[in-house]
């Protein structure tokens, strides 16, 4: 009886092993090896023994301006990108859940640049914010001056983030769809009824019970705005002057440019908390919308 019942109790575990040892070895294992080598100086010759130094990388990294530049910008980058898809995809959501002829259609082109390579989106991007690209066409034709979109301090950030913002929007409406597609008729019937119409409609109803939803791409979305590489490497590769370069990127440059694999590591530990944040503050979030 009491095999039966550990039998019972185990199998689901057995099932689960084949890919938590697969986790195991490829996540868990090499997270532990970082952690370990954030502590040590290993750079340059990595043939050689990992020195233990402590804090000292710490000490290090809480001095470094360009760091400190790059924290700046990512969560600059988390500021400005993370409202736009939380809002933005919900107004799509909302059009293409209405039953029109063709919705269908509105619909995958929305979602297409979501399964667009990141690589053929940057690269179609930095021609159209090339000095000589079709935005300063357009500008021209309008007696506007060129601007250097990306050669630009000023602009370079907010350049690399219009891709995310681009790239995103579908992906997040589908998230949202399907929620919308969740709740019931007769509410907006009964709200109408009650004079809420047009858009109050959707301020009354929609937003309360897509409230989950909300909370769910708000955290998806900064993690990811959090953790961006591929649009910063190639539109402008951090620059000019670090203008546009995040931590993952300078975490990139520390590893596999200056082979500084322990401090390397030392922002990654950095990067790790930051989302961990994160991901607590979604749970937390989370439990309190379903609470209110």
């Amino acid at each position: 009886m009491k095999f039966i019942e550990w039998r019972r109790y185990s199998t689901p575990y057995l099932f689960l092993f084949p890919a938590l040892f697969v986790l195991s070895l490829t996540v868990a294992w090499p997270a532990l090896q970082a952690f370990y080598l954030s502590f040590t100086n290993y750079e340059y010759d990595l043939t050689q023994v990992p020195q233990w130094v402590g804090l000292q990388n710490f000490y290090r990294l809480a001095a470094d301006r360009t760091f400190w530049q790059t924290l700046t910008n990512t969560v600059l980058y988390l500021a400005c990108v993370v409202p736009l898809l939380v809002v933005v995809p919900l107004g799509l959501a909302i059009l293409c859940n209405q039953k029109l002829r063709g919705m269908n259609w509105f619909r995958a082109a929305y979602y297409t640049p979501a399964v667009i390579s990141m690589v053929v989106a940057g690269i179609a991007w930095k021609w159209l914010f090339a000095e000589n690209g079709v935005l300063n066409q357009l500008g021209q034709l309008l007696g506007l001056p060129a601007v250097s979109w990306l050669a630009n301090p000023r602009f370079a950030i907010f350049s690399v983030m219009t891709v995310t913002v681009w790239k995103g929007l579908g992906y997040y409406m589908v998230i949202y769809l399907a929620g919308l597609q969740a709740i019931p008729a007769e509410l907006y019937e009964a709200a109408a009824i009650d004079g809420s119409d047009g858009f109050k409609k959707h301020w009354d109803i929609t937003v309360p019970l897509m409230r989950p939803y909300l909370v769910l791409v708000a955290v998806i979305s900064a993690i990811s705005a959090t953790k961006v590489f591929e649009e910063v490497y190639i539109m402008t590769q951090g620059g000019p002057r670090n203008s546009s370069k995040t931590v993952v990127y300078y975490l990139y440059e520390r590893a596999f440019k200056d082979l500084e694999i322990g401090y390397a590591c030392t922002i990654g530990l950095v990067l790790f908390l930051l989302i961990l944040g994160l991901s607590v503050l979604q749970i937390s979030i989370q439990g309190l919308a379903r609470k209110y």
